[in-house]
């Protein structure tokens, strides 16, 4: 199961969303963006690592449009080029001496190939490969790449790989046209995560790509649907939202071998089965990535509550807090305790004015799998009137039910929805019985943009046909591995153990779970719920925790929902630059986070019991 260093995961997935760092080191030596990791590095998660395909169109682009000593960074809409101008200059005010960054408007037509004239009307029928395309460009200089990289990484907003390949396929093809080198994207800036270390941009150099033949390659894209006619993306798009909304009646990998018949308009559908009395695709908006749901979600709470007003987050949405709006709070503790002490403060300082706009929370955490008390934080949000937005990503709408408790639920759909880590998306969904929603729905209904790029979309759809089937497959493997690990635990019982923690629903605040876990009925064809297939594991020292995660025999990377295993040091890398802050809040420097696939159980058994006798002679040692 090993891929070398740098190798996209899964292998041969030109738009894969992971990169292979098989040993703790490699972990260690990406956040350090040491040469060894940096000059093989050809693939990553798209917000932290730029594809190298977006990456040749920007050095296009800048050679095209850019003035000496300047870098670009590339959207799909004017809004968004825009938003990301507007950012750059407010992050820069303090240092007093403001980015001042241009925008430009860049139609790609197909005839620009052929130098054939002026573009035409686009036309539904025809293949992807025909269609124009429009690329908004925000130069800037070189040196301002850091922050503009922040406003790419922190909204999910800038354009995929898809679209950027299908730019290039509609440019001429001119290899003087292109310049040497990577010089308008800085290295040290693209490996990053939330890392608050200082470091220090310099040249990059040019990776070398993954050996795949054109055929190949093509071939395993084809088996998601690429080059689907255009006309049906509006058609996977609108079964994307029924399938999120629980509306379809009949929703198997069957039903549509040849295209997303369930986005048809005469497709059977009823009522949602989301747990709520009204919703519709109608209330779902789809977004180019998870993290764009969330950064929307964030711009909607503050465009219709009452300002001023701050934030409330359990998650790691605490980066789009920070850097947008009037300011937030950061609860880690489990209990609700302070958050109601402090809503209490405020209405007695000013009962005319919510004491806060919006709480953020993740159900259940990631990575330590813990679920809020959600019913006392409706509560508290129906007598403080302020909005709760859930992210059931980690959940996933097949194990549990949460609409009832929140006003807007965001999903990362790159993750177990999609499961085939080879495309982005997210979603947005309001809920009809919210005491805002008519305020919250003629916001979005006015200012939604559609951003999602149709390929991307298509392949999405096709990807999700088998979500509620690959679910209980993989939450059982996962509550086998955890079982297992967790008799490898004092918790467990054994005499010496090399684990410390387990880490998982079925562990973590499991009451709080379980009140939102579904309940199966066999009559009326409801499963029950699962725990999920995500957990993490902690050891009884660094070294410890080494051995493990290095004899661990499955793929490791970033990114969590896979069909397959996944595991990553998660603290090394998301918080490398602040460890000890996330230690403060028990995310320690040991996690292990694993995403349990569909692996043969026995299989995933023997390879976590593999890890665990490495880890246990290390512990000898």
């Amino acid at each position: 199961m090993t891929v070398p260093l740098g190798l996209p995961v899964p292998p041969h997935t030109p738009h894969a969303i992971s990169v292979s760092l098989p040993k703790w080191q490699d972990n260690v030596d990406y956040e350090e963006s040491a040469k060894r990791v940096v000059d093989v590095q050809v693939s990553g998660y798209p917000r932290f690592f730029i594809h190298l395909s977006i990456q040749k169109l920007a050095r296009l682009c800048t050679h095209k449009f850019g003035r000496p000593n300047e870098s670009c960074m590339l959207f799909p809409s004017q809004k968004i080029a825009d938003q990301c101008r507007t950012f750059m200059h407010a992050r820069s005010l303090p240092s007093g001496v403001p980015i001042s960054a241009r925008l430009i408007h860049f139609s790609i037509c197909p005839e620009d190939k052929q130098n054939q004239g002026p573009c035409v009307n686009e036309d539904a029928t025809l293949l992807l490969s025909s269609a124009p395309a429009n690329l908004h460009i925000v130069l800037f200089p070189q040196e301002a790449f850091p922050v503009a990289k922040q406003f790419w990484q922190h909204t999910g907003l800038g354009i995929s790989s898809r679209l950027a390949e299908h730019c290039l396929s509609l440019l001429p093809v001119d290899p003087t046209f292109i310049p040497n080198g990577l010089g308008s994207t800085p290295r040290k800036a693209l490996n990053k995560h939330y890392s608050a270390k200082k470091t220090t941009v310099s040249p990059p150099q040019s990776p070398v790509a993954e050996d795949l033949s054109f055929d190949h390659s093509v071939y395993l894209e084809e088996r998601y649907g690429r080059n689907l006619p255009i006309s049906l993306a509006a058609s996977a798009k609108r079964a994307l939202r029924r399938r999120i909304s629980g509306v379809l009646v009949r929703d198997t990998s069957v039903d549509c071998p040849d295209g997303p018949c369930a986005g048809d308009q005469n497709y059977a559908l009823g009522p949602s089965s989301r747990g709520v009395k009204g919703l519709t695709e109608n209330d779902v908006f789809l977004f180019p990535t998870g993290m764009t749901a969330i950064w929307n979600a964030h711009q909607l709470a503050l465009a219709v509550r009452p300002p001023p007003g701050e934030v409330f987050t359990y998650t790691d949405t605490l980066k789009v807090l920070e850097k947008w709006g009037p300011g937030c709070h950061f609860i880690a503790d489990d209990s609700l305790d302070p958050l109601e002490k402090y809503l209490e403060e405020e209405s007695q300082r000013d009962p005319t004015t919510p004491p806060i706009v919006a709480l953020f929370t993740e159900f259940p955490s990631n990575p330590l799998l813990k679920s809020a008390d959600l019913p006392r934080l409706r509560s508290l949000a129906n007598k403080y009137d302020f909005l709760v937005v859930i992210d059931e990503t980690v959940g996933n709408f097949v194990n549990i039910e949460v609409f009832p408790y929140a006003d807007i639920v965001v999903s990362s759909l790159t993750k177990v929805f999609s499961g085939y880590s080879n495309v982005m998306g997210g979603s947005l969904c309001l809920n009809p019985q919210g005491r805002h929603y008519t305020e919250l729905k003629a916001h979005m209904d006015t200012h939604y943009e559609d951003t999602y790029f149709d390929e991307d979309a298509i392949y999405m759809e096709r990807n999700s046909r088998d979500f509620r089937r690959r679910v209980p497959m993989i939450d059982a493997n996962a509550e086998a591995v955890c079982d297992f690990l967790r008799s490898k635990s004092a918790a467990g019982g054994a005499s010496s153990p090399v684990v410390k923690e387990v880490f998982y629903p079925r562990y973590m605040t499991t009451e709080h779970y379980d009140r939102c876990r579904i309940k199966g009925d066999p009559s009326l064809g409801i499963q029950e719920g699962g725990y999920g297939g995500l957990f993490s594991v902690t050891f009884t020292s660094l070294a410890i925790a080494a051995a493990f995660f290095d004899k661990l025999s499955c793929y490791k990377g970033p990114s969590l929902g896979t069909n397959f295993t996944l595991a990553c040091p998660y603290t090394i890398l998301a918080h490398y630059g602040e460890l000890d802050w996330a230690s403060s809040f028990g995310v320690e420097r040991t996690i292990v986070r694993v995403s349990v696939g569909m692996e043969d159980t026995a299989t995933l058994l023997a390879w976590f019991r593999e890890a665990v006798e490495a880890a246990e002679t290390a512990a000898q040692q």
